[in-house]
């Protein structure tokens, strides 16, 4: 799996971003385009420390653990997966805001560096770097592919 600190696929992911326009449809699910650029800055804003995420409760932190690994693993995500509450977007959002913030999260998470010490996600736990930067490109590209860029 590609990580977004690897230069090539940060490197991708913009020029993925880059090739959305306000017009762009979803092949799947029922988010608009400016809408999933808002929900895929989620992941990027718990990672730097920008929002959180509630923790779950025991039963369901104890079925996350064995979800964790899939991540970031080399397997696509399936459409429609379930998603934390505070990352559903259902209010109309401005595609050019969207995209601006996008990237800017991108830059920061990018700047990190390889060495810092991450903090734990809220509800998977403890991520190596390596494995938050798989996790944060397999997210966008979940996404990505979607729209079909």
């Amino acid at each position: 799996m590609k990580s977004l600190f690897q230069p090539e696929a940060y490197k991708e992911i913009q020029v993925r971003i880059a090739a959305l326009s306000p017009d762009t449809q979803p092949k799947w699910g029922s988010m608009s385009v400016s809408q999933m650029l808002h929900h895929c800055q989620k992941p990027l804003e718990v990672v730097l420390g920008k929002t959180t995420v509630e923790k779950p409760n025991f039963f369901m932190e104890l079925l996350m653990k064995w979800f964790k690994g899939m991540m970031y693993n080399d397997k696509p995500w399936k459409h429609g997966l379930p998603t934390a509450k505070e990352f559903i977007v259902t209010e109309p959002k401005e595609f050019e805001e969207e995209k601006t913030q996008l990237k800017a999260l991108l830059e920061a998470f990018n700047q990190i560096d390889e060495n810092e010490n991450l903090p734990p996600h809220p509800i998977f736990g403890k991520f190596t770097n390596e494995q938050w930067g798989k996790m944060q490109y397999k997210h966008l590209d979940h996404h990505f592919r979607q729209f079909g860029v």
